[in-house]
């Protein structure tokens, strides 16, 4: 038997121990444990572990060596102790209190691999290399940003022995500068939320991440630290083209480690003295941010903000009523839209209360008394009092009053290219702007149409390395635009910030910046619509995988939630209002739609590109 089976004998009763008295006995898989040999293996810390799951690392043994130091502080990373306490035993006392693993985090598509690269020919000093494919990083504003190429992350851990005599301990003396996390235990640890900013007069959703649990850091709960972020300021990305209404420098009151709501679901926020002196516009301002972002987090139980100054008196309170107001988000929409095989506008009422539906109706105006007119594709106002459509040929933009009768205008927007290369599906914004690309590959271009009338203006896209925009989509809150853009036989998706020079006199100057992709996990998009909360409805393929629809995250961390039997499907539209349906176009079944926890059914047998207001 021997001292070395003893030895893995009594740690791992240690750590069977140590994790029930964490954990109050529940759920022991979850806990972590050190492996003991090899020179080069994969460390995959708690792989798929629960999200619910709490996971508490193991201390180092006495006599531990410095594989086991490694191994064991790369798990203990992972564990949900108050600052990370576990992790630290395993550094030397310097390193343990210069630590900051809350600066950034760093998320790898697999587990680390661990190689000694010095040690045998010089044991009293082991080094050891921690390697793995980057799958994206989180900075000090919590904001995600995924890696598109292969990207390595690589560190190196040097070892030392702390202590005299038979106290002598191997410890890590350079640790890693953040967290060093799988993608399974990032997903376990963090959860996404939106932070709310606002864009002129409409709010934006920031998308961040926080802990699931207490920060081991901060010790804060998971909604104060979506409000001290929210506090902090907006994304790096998002920054340039979103104001925040707090005064610089607010912060939450010292000591504020939980925010509760009450029984009238209120939430009483005690802020810095910042906020002490502001008027009551900017507190409303101050307070539709917060209520959104929170409500974002914890569902619908938030119907109040109150904000206290620093003395603990009532700054101002903002309902969900008027939050609404001054949020100015786009109005519900009355209908849905799509272009029948005769290539007119129709317009439908879906409603997912009733169970026999409106036929369809000829959108009103000139569409109506032009039938010589065939429609390619088209875009509704938010207001649904103007239609922008695209020729059938692919070669004119025309802008059409749906509120009154009369001759079929002219077109604002001319384009060389025809079928399949001409304009692409026009798309509204929420200041009235309207937006087109010209796909002809010699000719690419992005265009807007300021207030959807007048001369069209070219805009520059920064960050397209040679692809050409097929597809385009702007977001509701009119901050950032979703295009698809073509490169080397394949469509990626990508979302850009709209940038305005607001009061500099040069309206013209307005730019799509700093495109980021936001699916990074499929190999191929065919379509795309804007979906509540900031995110994407995308229908796509992974690498060797099927058609499908599914929910993502506009900086593109997370796939989310599939649409059942969505195969098949070329087009897809959905609404800011979450309780309108999804309308898509199927390539069997013509124009469907999916009400909330329904099954697909046929709205028209035949028609394409459908769409929502936007």
């Amino acid at each position: 038997m021997g001292a070395e089976p003893a030895r893995k004998r009594r740690r791992t009763a240690r750590a069977l121990r140590d994790c029930a008295l964490g954990a109050a006995g529940l759920l022991l898989a979850g806990c972590a444990s050190m492996p003991d040999h090899g020179e080069i293996r994969p460390v995959e810390a708690s792989q798929g572990v629960d999200s619910q799951v709490r996971v508490f690392g193991v201390p180092p043994d006495d006599n531990a060596s410095p594989q086991e130091i490694v191994d064991g502080f790369l798990e203990a990373m992972t564990s949900d102790d108050p600052h990370l306490q576990t992790a630290r035993k395993y550094l030397t006392k310097d390193a343990a209190e210069k630590w900051n693993p809350g600066v950034a985090v760093t998320v790898l598509s697999s587990g680390l691999l661990r190689s000694s690269v010095q040690g045998e020919k010089d044991p009293a000093a082991p080094r050891f290399k921690i390697a793995g494919k980057m799958l994206a990083t989180v900075d000090e504003r919590s904001a995600y940003q995924p890696e598109t190429g292969d990207e390595r992350y690589e560190e190196f851990l040097q070892l030392t022995q702390e202590g005299e005599g038979e106290a002598k301990r191997w410890r890590i003396a350079t640790p890693p500068s953040g967290l060093v996390l799988s993608e399974s235990d990032f997903q376990r640890i963090y959860r996404p939320v939106n932070k709310y900013y606002f864009a002129g007069s409409t709010l934006v959703a920031d998308p961040v991440y926080v802990r699931q649990r207490s920060d081991p850091d901060s010790r804060m709960d998971p909604t104060t630290q979506t409000v001290a972020s929210l506090l902090q300021g907006p994304s790096k990305w998002l920054g340039p083209v979103v104001t925040s209404s707090f005064p610089t420098g607010t912060e939450l009151s010292e000591g504020t480690k939980s925010l509760s709501i009450d029984g009238q679901n209120t939430l009483r926020v005690p802020l810095s003295k910042q906020v002490d002196y502001s008027r009551e516009p900017l507190c409303r301002r101050m307070a539709t941010q917060l209520l959104y972002t929170v409500k974002d987090l914890t569902g619908s139980r938030v119907d109040r903000v109150d904000l206290l100054r620093s003395d603990g008196t009532t700054l101002c309170e903002v309902a969900e009523a008027d939050a609404a107001t001054i949020a100015n988000r786009p109005p519900s929409p009355v209908h849905q839209y799509y272009v029948d095989e005769e290539n007119r506008l129709q317009r439908l009422t879906l409603d997912p209360n009733r169970e026999e539906q409106d036929p369809p109706t000829p959108a009103p105006g000139p569409l109506a008394q032009t039938p010589a007119f065939k429609v390619g594709s088209a875009a509704v106002a938010y207001d649904e009092k103007r239609a922008a459509v695209v020729s059938e040929d692919g070669h004119g933009l025309y802008v059409v009053n749906l509120t009154t009768a009369g001759a079929m205008p002219p077109a604002l927007l001319t384009v060389k290219g025809g079928k399949p290369n001409g304009l692409t599906t026009p798309s509204w914004d929420a200041a009235g702007d309207l937006w087109v690309a010209d796909t002809d590959p010699q000719n690419a271009a992005l265009w807007r149409l300021p207030g959807g009338a007048g001369e069209a203006e070219r805009v520059e896209v920064s960050g397209l390395n040679g692809g050409r925009i097929t597809g385009l989509k702007a977001s509701p809150d009119g901050a950032q635009i979703a295009l698809l853009v073509q490169k080397d036989g394949r469509k990626s998706l990508y979302t850009g910030r709209i940038e305005r020079p607001d009061g500099k006199g040069d309206d013209s100057a307005v730019s799509v910046r700093e495109l980021r992709p936001a699916a990074p996990q499929l190999a191929d998009v065919t379509a795309m619509s804007w979906a509540p909360r900031g995110r994407l409805l995308v229908v796509g393929r992974e690498s060797g995988g099927v058609v499908q629809a599914r929910y993502l995250l506009a900086d593109g961390s997370m796939v989310g939630a599939g649409l059942p039997g969505a195969t098949g499907l070329v087009a897809v539209a959905a609404s800011e209002d979450e309780k309108k349906p999804v309308v898509a176009e199927s390539l069997e079944d013509g124009i469907v739609w999916l009400p909330p926890g329904a099954q697909w059914r046929t709205a028209v047998a035949g028609g394409r590109t459908p769409v929502y207001p936007g």
